[in-house]
């Protein structure tokens, strides 16, 4: 067999294996049957893990617009053939499989302004406006779904890719007035109960069996694990399912419970590791298509990260974002599989150059 094809990162792909692991230990515990479901989007994930490890990225600049309009397509066919699931379309359903378009379209988004940037070479305002023009199509796709918070981690992963390619500070100060003194009108673009989330995160206690008990019971779980948990399988929390969406959105909050602050504390540090590894890819690559791609997903995982363990310890209002590569669900599982391997292949074009400079 080739060599190539056991080319990895392999100090990226230990961490990745190990996150994944708690993930599927955590989930056995609270529910045998998503176990078995979430380890075949773990095998899943990593055949896409391993194919885009193999694809050179410098491919994707080649077809960046057929990436861009197929991530149009692929959202918009939510509104087509989606279904309705608690007041919101997010879900299709194609060979039995069910997938989240939402989630999936992410990293195809990183890579196409990633390239768009990158042939830009100098990021003036009036090429900020029409790349801001562009995300704003997606954004307001998976907004009208709708899915707030989606929107927001693929805004947050472009103003990643925005700053790592060099802009001035003029323009970002006047983006961050022109932010603020749109707000009034974002607030009323919310739904009711995205609304009311927000007003539940501010004072829980008003509403404690209504609005503010997911946030609740999240804080709960979190604290009642105290130093050391109350054991795999144990959290009270968690086993009788006071604690909603235990094995997703809440499965910081479980993992918190069952093995306590060290615990939780041990997932924070691996995370970390992870994120530094990804810098020390983007940091140590020479290429300006490679920086940008790496960067833009180093942003979109961080900020999905701080987004759900935020949420899980009380300090963000309540929304629908998984961790990565821990949390139960396949479409938010693959996406971020597919996002690594897109990291991986960038760090093994890395070495093969600095291979080919010593000879």
């Amino acid at each position: 067999m080739n060599k190539r094809f056991f080319e990895f990162d392999w100090a990226l792909l230990f961490i990745i294996l190990i996150l994944l692991t708690i993930g599927l230990v955590t989930i056995s515990s609270l529910d045998r049957n998503l176990f078995f479901q979430q380890f075949f989007h773990f095998l899943i994930g990593l055949l896409f893990f391993i194919l885009f490890s193999k694809i050179d990225y410098h491919l994707y600049q080649r077809y960046k617009w057929w990436l861009f309009i197929g991530a149009l397509v692929f959202l918009s066919s939510t509104f087509v053939f989606g279904a309705v699931t608690r007041g919101s379309i997010r879900w299709i359903r194609i060979f039995g499989l069910t997938l989240q378009p939402s989630e999936l379209i992410k990293p195809l988004l990183v890579v196409f302004f990633a390239s768009l940037f990158f042939e830009l070479k100098k990021l003036s305002l009036t090429n900020l406006l029409k790349a801001g023009g562009l995300i704003m199509i997606p954004v307001l796709l998976i907004f009208l779904q709708p899915d707030l918070s989606s929107s927001l981690v693929v805004l947050t992963a472009w103003l990643g890719i925005v700053l790592a390619t060099g802009i001035s500070w003029k323009i970002v100060v006047s983006s961050f007035v022109f932010f603020l003194a749109g707000l009034p009108i974002s607030w009323r673009l919310l739904k009711p109960y995205q609304q009311q989330r927000i007003f539940s995160f501010l004072n829980p206690l008003a509403d404690p069996l209504g609005a503010g008990y997911n946030l609740i019971q999240s804080v709960v779980a979190v604290g009642s694990g105290q130093l050391l948990g109350r054991g795999l399988g144990k959290g009270t929390q968690a086993q009788l399912m006071f604690l909603p969406e235990r094995h997703s959105d809440f499965i910081f909050a479980t993992i918190a419970e069952e093995f306590g602050f060290l615990g939780s504390f041990f997932l924070i540090v691996l995370i970390g590791f992870l994120f530094w590894r990804l810098l020390e890819i983007a940091r140590s690559t020479r290429d300006g298509l490679g920086f940008l791609i790496s960067l833009g997903i180093f942003t979109l995982l961080v900020s999905q990260t701080l987004i759900n363990i935020g949420m899980n310890l009380g300090l963000l209002p309540i929304t629908g974002v998984t961790l990565p590569l821990v949390s139960y669900g396949g479409s938010s599982l693959v996406a971020s599989l597919i996002s690594l391997g897109i990291i991986n292949n960038i760090a093994i074009q890395k070495k093969r150059n600095q291979a080919l400079e010593i000879k």
